[in-house]
């Protein structure tokens, strides 16, 4: 996914990320420095669905318009065909337990 805060940012003319965080707290989002830092500079590594609730919000936007997906960059990270063949031969054959039956889920 590519990450377009500071597009989004931009087009409502919010050029600092400090700015932004201000903004988010009005909107009832308290987030530290280091989070905004992270958001601002790049892709977050996790984001809740309450924040991006509320940047959504702030942003006048939709989900869609922060996040681009790139299925180039996923289909160049699966592994080729040829690469995923194991040379070793095939897999050991899965064992069933024995002894220790799975307990039956809650009524």
């Amino acid at each position: 996914m590519q990450w377009n805060l500071r597009m989004r940012a931009a087009e409502r003319g919010i050029w600092k990320s400090a700015q932004m965080r201000r903004m988010l707290a009005d909107a009832g989002l308290e987030i530290s420095a280091g989070k905004m830092s992270s958001w601002w500079a790049g892709s977050p590594p996790t984001i809740r669905l309450s924040e991006l609730d509320v940047l959504c919000a702030v942003l006048h936007c939709a989900p869609s318009d922060l996040m681009t997906p790139e299925p180039d960059k996923v289909a160049a990270g699966r592994p080729s065909k040829a690469e995923a063949v194991n040379d070793d031969g095939p897999p050991p054959p899965v064992a069933p337990r024995f002894g220790k039956p799975r307990s039956t889920p809650p009524l």
